[in-house]
């Protein structure tokens, strides 16, 4: 069973989330303080965490980064702070989705079976589906209807990232550093334009993307 551990200091998300996550076959903890939540989670090594922000003792934030000391389990935000800047800084400290209260339970349920389900397959396959494309990372190879798609070295550095983290949310942030360095933070305009070219090369349809998706202001998702 997947154990998810619940981190809220409001006793009716607390328990509306326990009654929700046990009824669809999760084995749920809670801990309503960022010490208790760093307590149990090294208790129990939970396989996914869902984590508020705004925490009584410590910044959500704080947690983010003694979780990250030694665990690898999917962290998803749910938090009432909305502005794109705390949700970067968020994703940036380590988390891997953000949900904004007031919330729907059933996209919450969803994000929690996303973030399983990464957690379940192997990120360390080279050999990924996309519609009707085959993407060999190790071969660095894309072909589609039985032709190969060339890429450029940019655009295979960029589709690494993003297929290595099926279904997270990675921030523009973290793009950037990773293929241009740290001093091109706000060159969020070659990001666009590169992942326009995948689009171009990987979709069936670039006008409606369904694999290679953007989170306004935040960053990009590949959805398998």
């Amino acid at each position: 069973m997947i154990r998810v551990l619940v981190v809220d200091d409001e006793p009716h998300i607390l328990r509306a989330l326990r009654i929700n996550l046990a009824a669809h076959g999760y084995e749920v903890a809670t801990a309503d303080t960022g010490a208790t939540a760093l307590r149990t989670a090294a208790a129990i090594k939970p396989d996914l965490i869902v984590l508020d922000l705004g925490l009584p003792d410590m910044d959500g934030r704080k947690v983010i980064e003694g979780l990250r000391g030694w665990s690898k389990a999917p962290i998803l935000i749910l938090s009432g702070r909305a502005a794109s800047a705390e949700k970067i800084a968020a994703l940036d400290a380590g988390a891997d989705d953000y949900v904004t209260k007031p919330f729907d339970i059933g996209e919450l349920l969803a994000r929690v079976r996303a973030a399983t389900r990464r957690t379940g397959s192997d990120p360390e396959s080279p050999i990924t589906m996309i519609g009707s494309v085959t993407v060999d990372l190790a071969a660095k190879e894309v072909i589609r209807d039985g032709k190969e798609i060339r890429l450029t070295p940019t655009e295979w550095q960029i589709l690494q990232i993003l297929l290595r983290n099926p279904g997270k949310l990675v921030s523009q942030r973290a793009l950037l550093h990773r293929v241009w360095g740290p001093n091109y933070d706000s060159e969020t305009h070659y990001l666009r334009q590169y992942m326009a070219q995948l689009r171009r090369k990987l979709e069936a349809d670039p006008s409606r993307p369904v694999h290679f998706l953007t989170e306004p202001g935040m960053g990009y998702r590949f959805r398998p």
